[in-house]
């Protein structure tokens, strides 16, 4: 019997993948525990269009993702904080300061959850690097410039 699985199954498949499984199984667990559907012709037919949009859809994600990261790459955030006159940051630049900075800076919108600090924060002066997850293929490091507001 060939079953589509609609979600990932242990020591058997992954979700939408084709498989077979012998009659009881597929009957008796897959199907009424909502493992699986019964792979007929017209649900065959619609797992590959289903697959052809999702890699249509994750093609076109990985090339704007790959525009982003083209844009983003070396940049150099100017970002101003206040200071005491050693050096030390009253507060924290954390990736919300720094998704506000590429946002009003370079009008590039980033999520803060894509943004990486080596440390989660910064609480010196100094020059750092921070890295952009823009998709699991494509991680770019942005320069950030702390300086003291005057």
């Amino acid at each position: 019997m060939e079953v589509i699985l609609l979600q990932d199954v242990q020591n058997l498949g992954f979700a939408d993948d084709l498989v077979k499984v012998k009659d009881g199984y597929g009957r008796n667990y897959l199907i009424p525990q909502g493992y699986a559907v019964l792979a007929t012709e017209s649900k065959k037919k619609m797992l590959a269009e289903t697959l052809k949009q999702r890699a249509f859809k994750a093609e076109k994600i990985k090339k704007e993702a790959e525009f982003m990261a083209g844009k983003i790459d070396g940049l150099t955030l100017k970002i101003l904080t206040k200071a005491s006159e050693k050096g030390t940051i009253f507060g924290s630049v954390n990736n919300i300061v720094v998704a506000n900075a590429l946002k009003e800076q370079h009008g590039i919108e980033i999520d803060r959850k894509k943004i990486y600090l080596k440390d989660d924060h910064i609480k010196e002066l100094g020059n750092y690097t921070a890295q952009v997850q823009l998709h699991k293929e494509f991680k770019v490091t942005v320069n950030l410039e702390v300086v003291a507001e005057e």
